[in-house]
């Protein structure tokens, strides 16, 4: 089948990330019967898989551009994507090309059936991964999971080195002992063959991990950790000590106190994967080439634009933290933020600190599961912050940008959807001036 047809494919199966994540059965055994049919491509290779509540796209990119900076071949697969599907599939962290995924595609279209299951969007493309990294014979491949971890359909591989990177409130209620029902399903992907690599500091929550009986811990706060951080010009210089040695005077280009610490994470995989230090000049050079978009990103100056997908309140606080501390902007701050169910939009609003804007556009993620924008300006009163409501995520950015100048800030938050419109319209915009 040609590419659109893949698409195609792809989009006639149920999609748990358009429904909140609901998982019926919570069992591997579908997954399990697809990739057999495959010839479980998922052991051809070793993994490094990564949890937790924020950080594991960023400490994914880091890890891939680690490994590919030592001359390995790594696949990597992530989710959701920004703007275009294939950005979950990439080998040495260029996407997957179009004729490559249609004829992957292809592949499972044909096998599925055999495996008497009817699987879902995401096991599908899971399955897809799997088997291209088997086909293109990847070294190591770094798998991020799509919802907590033990059932997830990534699940069917065996971690080499399990990350976790933290514990926070996201696809849950919040109520009684969350955080310890939530580690201990991301728990699941730690086997006892596994290195972990624990960047989770809560105390009340390290026996859940230690539970599952890792072969080796690494406790971010105890084993590893970031010794010095300081902001830099495009991101900020950290120095790194691990079990195995201590990394100084790295740059890292990306903003927040947050990826310091998913680069510690990223560091002590890489050190765990390989069982041993890392050259200082090899990982220097491997940071300093690291991007993630649509998260704390910079496509725009004069006026500033920032592009993130923060989607729960603990990667909210952390942006709002962040834009106060490395963006003195002298003008106005203008907020264009959407937001998905599942979340309090009150609660958003106040981690993303609104009532500091001078602006709030309130638009409607592209999503079945979207807070309509008119929902989120009616909460938005109560901040109170002045709020216009423009539902297309890109005619928001529109008039963001319309009532600026070049001494404001745009941010753009609260959904990859809104995030992922933005950069889109950014581009669109070039592409007219050019």
């Amino acid at each position: 089948m040609e590419y659109r047809d893949a698409l195609r494919f792809l989009d006639r199966h149920i999609n748990h990330e358009a429904t909140a994540g609901r998982i019926s059965g919570l069992s591997l055994d579908p997954m399990r019967a697809l990739v057999e049919v495959l010839g479980d491509p998922q052991q051809a290779y070793p993994v490094i898989h990564l949890t937790g509540t924020n950080g594991k796209g960023s400490t994914g990119r880091m890890i891939t551009a680690l490994l590919a900076e030592h001359g390995l071949s790594v696949g990597s697969y992530s989710s959701p994507h920004l703007q275009r599907v294939n950005e979950r599939l990439a080998w040495n962290g260029e996407p997957i090309a179009d004729d490559d995924l249609a004829r992957v595609v292809t592949e499972l279209a044909r096998l599925t059936p055999l495996s008497g299951t009817e699987p879902s969007y995401f096991e599908l493309l899971t399955a897809a991964a799997y088997l291209w990294f088997a086909e293109i014979a990847v070294d190591v491949a770094v798998v991020e999971v799509g919802l907590l971890g033990r059932y997830d359909a990534t699940n069917v591989a065996d971690a080499d080195v399990a990350v976790v990177t933290n514990v926070g409130q996201d696809h849950t209620d919040g109520q009684g002992d969350w955080m310890q029902r939530i580690a201990s399903e991301k728990a699941g992907i730690i086997t006892p063959e596994s290195v972990l690599v624990l960047g989770e500091t809560d105390p009340t929550l390290q026996a859940t991990f230690l539970a599952e009986g890792p072969r080796l811990t690494w406790r971010r706060g105890e084993d590893f950790d970031i010794v010095e951080e300081s902001s830099a010009v495009g991101g900020q210089m950290i120095s790194v000590r691990t079990p195995l040695g201590s990394l100084d005077d790295l740059f890292l280009p990306l903003y927040g106190r947050h990826q310091g610490a998913n680069a510690a994470c990223a560091i002590a995989a890489v050190e765990a994967f390989f069982d041993r230090p890392l050259d200082a000049e090899v990982a220097r050079e491997a940071l300093a080439t690291v991007t993630m978009p649509g998260r704390l990103e910079v496509v725009q100056r004069n006026p500033l634009v920032l592009l993130d997908g923060a989607h729960n309140p603990q990667g909210a606080m952390a942006l709002a933290e962040t834009v106060a501390e490395e963006f003195d902007v002298p003008g106005r701050r203008i907020l264009v933020v959407g937001l998905l169910s599942g979340r309090d939009p009150r609660q958003m609003l106040d981690a993303l600190d609104a009532q500091r804007a001078d602006l709030l556009v309130a638009c409607t993620p592209d999503s079945p599961r979207a807070v309509p924008a008119a929902d989120l300006a009616a909460v938005a009163a109560s901040v109170p912050v002045l709020t216009e409501i423009v539902p297309d995520p890109a005619e928001a950015l529109d008039r963001a940008l319309a009532v600026c100048t070049e001494d404001d800030v745009v941010l753009v938050a609260g959904s990859l959807y809104v995030a992922g419109a933005a950069r889109t319209e950014i581009e669109r915009r070039l592409r007219e001036d050019m």
